[in-house]
């Protein structure tokens, strides 16, 4: 390493320093929200959707009338980006960085946690975090099998769901070992999405989860000779699943959009999500029969929440920790889960709010929805997805 670049990176450390020390602040919470007025928070955040797009508008609102904040959606299309924007500046040792909030999980999150990029721990002391069901949701404090230690704030869950119209299927199949049994009881009519295709992958974690002999090396990395030792029971469940599936598993749907779309026009009976919530949507929208129902395995279903997260040179930190909290209130997390909103699922445990606060939930049962959510299971460690997405192109690809 250079001297320059050696010198660089320490007047960088010094510039940031004494942000770092200020993550406690929010323990004082009234200092916090006077410090907040009249800041602007630049919000990194996805913008594929109109409906996110307009829920993020709504609470830019109660923002502003609330607190005094300017919440401006910084519109991107690849979380990626904002990490490398945050590590360019830091290494700059830009102090007054472009980006205050961002929208994060998974590999991007480890990223940032790993080169120090982030302020914090700050999430649990936001006084809305006493509201999250932090037992019953455990991916509110594990991200992708990688600590939160409070560097992150939960925004909303996800977790895998299978829906098929309730009048063709009979008792939906809650294992893997019944989907097998239902796949051979209904040859053709059943498949997933191919890998990489995010929704396939998560099938085959799910089969993976299902039948490894040991679960407790799922959060840890793993190498590719491991992996092929331990995941041979996965293979050979894929193996007697695969002939009775759609075109005999010789070819498999590129995407899940196209698997919904199937079961919409009836030519196959099952599909997945990975939004407990869309299959009630998709009947609100008339695009499946009111007859649609949703179920998760008995045992529980891959599941993991998005997150919200403060660059450690972030501007507005005092406000972002309030655009943070306010995202975790009971009011923002009710319209979230709106079917007609977004029906992005809580990360709140209802049982922790007032009367009043539960009634805003209440209107959420509709046709398709989850009447019995099965425990969500956390994501196996980062490492496992490339050898499993490498493996069954591999072994079922051609």
């Amino acid at each position: 390493m250079s001297v320059t670049l050696t010198r660089r990176r320490l007047v960088s450390l010094a510039i940031l320093l004494p942000f770092a020390g200020a993550a406690r602040a929010a323990a004082d919470w009234p200092a916090t929200e006077a410090k907040a007025k009249g800041q602007t928070v630049y919000f990194n955040a996805w913008a594929g959707s109109e409906q996110i797009n307009a829920y993020i508008a709504w609470a830019g609102q109660e923002l502003q009338s609330r607190h005094g904040i300017t919440l401006q959606h910084v519109k991107i299309t690849d979380t990626a980006e904002v990490v490398r924007r945050v590590r360019d500046e830091v290494a700059a040792g830009k102090a007054d960085g472009s980006v205050d909030l961002v929208w994060i999980n998974g590999e991007n999150f480890r990223t940032m946690k790993r080169d120090k990029l982030l302020f914090g721990p700050f999430a649990e002391d936001l006084p809305n975090f006493a509201l999250v069901d932090t037992a019953g949701k455990p991916t509110t404090r594990v991200d992708f099998a990688e600590a939160v230690d409070g560097l992150e704030s939960p925004w909303g869950m996800a977790q895998l769901t299978f829906f098929g119209d309730g009048a063709k299927l009979g008792q939906p199949p809650r294992s893997m070992l019944d989907l097998l049994d239902f796949a051979k009881a209904h040859p053709g009519l059943v498949t997933y999405p191919a890998p990489p295709d995010f929704h396939g992958t998560t099938f085959i974690k799910q089969a993976l989860i299902e039948t490894i002999a040991d679960r407790s090396l799922l959060p840890m990395p793993i190498g590719k000779e491991q992996f092929l030792a331990v995941a041979q029971p996965m293979f050979n469940f894929l193996d007697a699943l695969h002939p009775h599936l759609w075109r005999k598993g010789k070819q498999f749907p590129p995407s899940q959009s196209q698997v919904k779309q199937q079961v919409a026009d009836g030519e196959l009976l099952i599909g997945l999500t990975f939004n407990p919530n869309e299959p009630a949507n998709l009947v609100a929208t008339g695009e499946l029969p009111a007859t649609t129902i949703a179920w998760q395995h008995a045992q529980g279903t891959i599941g993991n929440t998005h997150f919200v997260a403060i660059p450690i040179n972030a501007q507005a930190k005092a406000a972002a920790q309030v655009v943070a909290n306010f995202l975790l209130s009971p009011q923002a997390q009710a319209r979230k889960a709106d079917l007609a909103v977004w029906g992005d699922p809580t990360v709140l445990d209802l049982t922790r709010l007032s009367a009043a606060d539960t009634a805003l939930f209440t209107a959420q049962a509709a046709p398709g929805s989850v009447t019995a959510p099965a425990p969500a299971i956390p994501e196996p460690h980062g490492s496992w997805v490339p050898l499993i997405e490498a493996s069954w192109l591999e072994r079922y690809g051609a």
